[in-house]
């Protein structure tokens, strides 16, 4: 009597033992269901990340915008371009010399509030070039100059390394440097070469100090010195050095 007793004790515990496996199972299979959707989801937010990418607005003469993948907003030499090419909110205004065609910064009203401006006084501090790292970007001053219409104690280049690695050399207005064959070593991704050979070095020399820096990219801006003129398509054909590439006025690239 006891043993069957024992028995059927042992086959009404059966179904529960059942049903909580069951339960389990079925929790474990909603898990199982769910995580092809979440690991879509995850994958469409990483695509999207690495589809960021830095973007370069050449608003003609000397000045550029660059917005980084981060959607920081960096401006260099603000003179040329319309309004709405200096409408996006400033994170950085980089200035290179005090000529008017650099130093135009009124023209960037809309600024974030912790905006910063490094000019050459900031970058040639006690006459040494200096370095900014503000996270979303690093800013390394160079020389510029070596002119009669541009002191080197006076003016600088910048090489804008982005959170990504790109990088991006504005040589600001000058002729050839001392420190241009070094600048090779640092295996820049895009290089600017001023080439109006009015009050700077001409499209021979700047070719010339392209073949040094060997950048990935060559660029020619800063080519003609006609009022009211900020690009000459045909002047920058003729920027003869290796690797060129040519940017109309209020082209947007991705770097």
């Amino acid at each position: 009597m006891k043993v069957l007793s024992n028995m059927l004790f042992s086959i009404c515990l059966l179904p529960l033992v059942s049903a909580c496996g069951g339960t389990s199972s079925g929790n474990q299979n909603a898990d199982n269901g769910n995580a092809p959707e979440n690991q879509e989801k995850q994958s469409v937010l990483e695509n999207s990340a690495e589809k960021r990418s830095a973007k370069l607005l050449y608003m003609g003469h000397g000045s550029l915008r660059i917005t980084t993948a981060e959607g920081k907003v960096i401006y260099i030499d603000p003179f040329a371009g319309n309004e709405k090419m200096y409408s996006p909110a400033a994170d950085l205004i980089l200035v290179t010399h005090n000529h008017f065609d650099h130093t135009q910064t009124d023209k960037i009203k809309n600024r974030n509030a912790d905006c910063q401006i490094i000019t050459w006084k900031e970058a040639l501090k006690d006459g040494k070039h200096q370095s900014f790292d503000l996270g979303y970007a690093r800013i390394e001053a160079v020389e510029a100059g070596y002119n009669k219409n541009h002191d080197v104690r006076e003016c600088v280049g910048y090489i804008i390394t982005l959170s990504d690695g790109k990088t991006v050399y504005v040589s600001g207005d000058t002729s050839k440097t001392k420190q241009m064959p070094q600048l090779a070593e640092k295996k820049i991704d895009y290089a600017f070469f001023c080439a109006d050979g009015t009050y700077n070095m001409d499209l021979d020399e700047a070719a010339e100090c392209a073949r040094l820096v060997k950048a990935k990219h060559n660029i020619p801006y800063h080519i003609i010195s006609r009022q009211g003129v900020f690009f000459d398509r045909k002047r920058a054909e003729q920027f003869n050095a290796p690797d060129r590439l040519i940017i109309d006025e209020g082209e947007e690239i991705e770097l």
